[in-house]
């Protein structure tokens, strides 16, 4: 995998920015991440209705979740390669202008088009997701632990968002799920227009050839075991809770749809407040371990109390909240160098979202052989014991080993 090694000296290459530019470019990173997860959380929700138009099993039906988190992680070892031909800003823009294009695939009345659509935006969202951790390395160096919580705030927001108002946009648009899925995409064009000023400040990277040594470093795999459980986790979650509450509790798809809107409001803060608090200590383990005693308390709570399903649907997300701000800061504080987090974010996004992808069909499967949605849920709370694990070691304080020079 090619480095992210900036083309300028790394003295001028990786100088946090200041004043009105660290503004603009603030504000463009999060503009950005607030459509990284609106087209794949949107599909959750009318998840019963598009199966119906195709008649989908559980299994089919969770491709759709599981395509663009699979894509995610095809798409990250090209992310570097791309930002070295045509600079970290021109591989934003081009991969928000492909998310878009995604988007508007999925207007096509076939299933053929429903699926391509979204390859294409989990290959788009998956070059952002390697390059901005990579961005935020170089452009605030010093502020690494307020700008990956606004950052990961940001991705959690987005998210909630899709997740509350999915079901109110498809309702006012006449139960059309597919202009329903299409609206995201005005939020894009919005954030393309907004990135276009950081156009003129490309940074290209060097051609430098791929560095194996983060594959070999203990840390890194660490890292990208913690970000592959805390995704699985989260969109399984995701896709799969709608349907667990209209099945086993007899909500309405709305009230559905808001109970998990719920659950990401409650990430989206703890994607806020982790990485800020966290990055104040040399070692995160108490934070790290302590969301995911929450999250499990919550399947608890959520399989064996029929009610307050809202309250299991928050503390179950306390996990997957804490857990993408931290990955995140684990990739800036444990790498040496804005390269060095470029390779750790493309292996742990690469390895970390292609396991996360198995996870809507592995539940979706479990439902099918057994008709227990509480089965299955059981099972992706498992989910929650090797990343526990990988955390010992992620969560440690020190830096992984620096390439050779």
């Amino acid at each position: 995998m090619a480095a992210l090694d900036e083309s300028p000296p790394a003295s001028a290459a990786e100088r946090p920015l200041d004043g009105t530019a660290a503004l603009m470019a603030a504000l463009g990173i999060m503009l950005v991440a607030a459509n990284l997860r609106p087209a794949v959380v949107s599909v959750s929700p009318l998840i019963d209705t598009i199966s119906d138009s195709f008649g989908f099993s559980s299994s089919t039906a969770g491709l759709l979740t599981t395509l663009p988190v699979l894509f995610f992680g095809i798409a990250a070892p090209v992310a570097p390669r791309l930002a070295h031909r045509f600079g970290i800003e021109r591989t934003i823009f081009a991969s928000l202008a492909v998310l878009v294009a995604g988007i508007a695939l999925r207007l096509v009345p076939s299933a053929g088009a429903l699926f391509g659509g979204s390859v294409l935006i989990g290959a788009g969202i998956g070059v952002c997701n390697v390059v901005l951790p990579a961005l935020i390395k170089r452009d605030f160096a010093h502020r690494s632990g307020l700008m990956t919580g606004l950052y990961s705030m940001t991705l959690s927001g987005g998210a909630a968002v899709a997740a509350g108002l999915t079901v109110p946009i498809d309702h006012a648009l006449g139960g059309d799920w597919r202009l329903t899925l299409a609206a995201w995409g005005l939020l894009v064009v919005v954030s393309m227009v907004q990135w276009l000023p950081q156009l003129r400040r490309v940074h290209t990277v060097d051609a430098t050839k791929p560095s194996s040594a983060v594959w070999r470093d203990r840390t890194a795999w660490a890292i990208t075991i913690y970000m592959g459980c805390q995704s699985l986790i989260f969109y399984t979650f995701g896709a799969w809770l709608p349907k667990f509450l209209t099945d086993e509790r007899g909500m309405s798809t709305g009230a559905a749809g808001a109970v998990l809107a719920i659950g990401q409001t409650v990430g989206l803060s703890c994607s806020l407040l982790a990485p800020i608090v966290a990055g104040r200590f040399a070692g995160q383990r108490a934070i790290t371990l302590g969301s995911l005693g929450f999250s499990m308390l919550g399947f608890v709570g959520l399989l064996t109390v029929h009610g307050w399903s809202a309250l299991w649907a928050g503390i179950i997300m306390i996990g997957p909240g804490c857990g993408i701000g931290l990955a995140l800061l684990f990739m800036v504080l444990r790498s040496n160098s804005a390269a060095q987090a470029g390779q750790v974010s493309g292996m742990s996004q690469a390895v970390g979202y292609v396991l996360a992808a198995a996870g809507p069909i592995l539940i979706g499967a479990v439902h099918d052989s057994t008709g227990s949605w509480t089965i299955a849920m059981s099972v992706l709370a498992c989910a929650a014991i090797p990343q526990g694990i990988a955390a010992l070691r992620a969560a440690r304080a020190g830096r992984m080993t620096p390439d050779p020079t």
